[in-house]
């Protein structure tokens, strides 16, 4: 078990040296997924970003995702939604209303500033776990938007299926441990508690301070 995020951002650290060579961009996916990316960035010393992903809930179950969303990126899961029968005007709604907080959190993160210059680089998509991939693999195809030369996933904590589900999206996973069974992303951990915005914006404050 990790003892907190930061701890699983260390490891994963440990667990990238050796694997990222040239040029690189680290991409915390917010909230969580960015405590974790700072601590990745800092020990392999490479530029520190965010992305922002949000899942698609399905209608009336906002928790069971159907996809996810990134800046001009929607991927559905069709075939849950038709297993749950989804109305495509409600699932619209959702991605539009989602959309909308993907751009209202980026303001709030990146404060006006452009997106990540990912152009030749290998953009290291860090989250602090994986549910159902659906973030991450919307978060992998914003970064191929952007022209990144290499995508790889980094995360402590996923499903045993994991690299089948990002397979087609990401050049590489990196994931320190499968359990199983498989229950949620918080029982790798022994503290997992909320992500503020303010922790975000003073990890994204700190690795944009210069050294020294």
């Amino acid at each position: 078990m990790f003892s907190d995020r930061a701890d699983a951002g260390r490891r994963l650290a440990e667990a990238l040296h050796g694997q990222v060579s040239g040029p690189a961009v680290v991409l915390g996916i917010p909230r969580g997924g960015v405590v974790v990316a700072a601590r990745v960035a800092r020990s392999l010393a490479t530029p520190l970003d965010v992305l922002v992903a949000r899942k698609l809930g399905a209608p009336g179950n906002a928790e069971l995702a159907v996809g996810a969303v990134a800046d001009g990126v929607a991927v559905v899961d069709w075939r849950a939604c038709r297993r749950l029968g989804v109305d495509p005007a409600d699932l619209e709604r959702e991605i539009d209303r989602q959309q909308a907080e993907v751009v209202r959190r980026t303001a709030v993160y990146r404060r006006g500033l452009p997106p990540p210059d990912l152009e030749r680089r290998i953009a290291v998509v860090v989250d602090d776990g994986v549910a159902t991939g659906w973030t991450c693999v919307a978060a992998a195809r914003r970064c191929r938007r952007l022209a990144a030369s290499r995508v790889v996933l980094a995360v402590p904590v996923g499903p045993a299926d994991l690299r089948a589900r990002v397979d087609a999206d990401v050049d590489q996973v990196v994931c320190l441990t499968m359990p199983r069974p498989y229950l949620a992303v918080g029982q790798a951990y022994r503290r997992f508690g909320q992500v503020g915005d303010e922790e975000v914006l003073r990890a994204l404050e700190d690795a944009a301070a210069p050294s020294g």
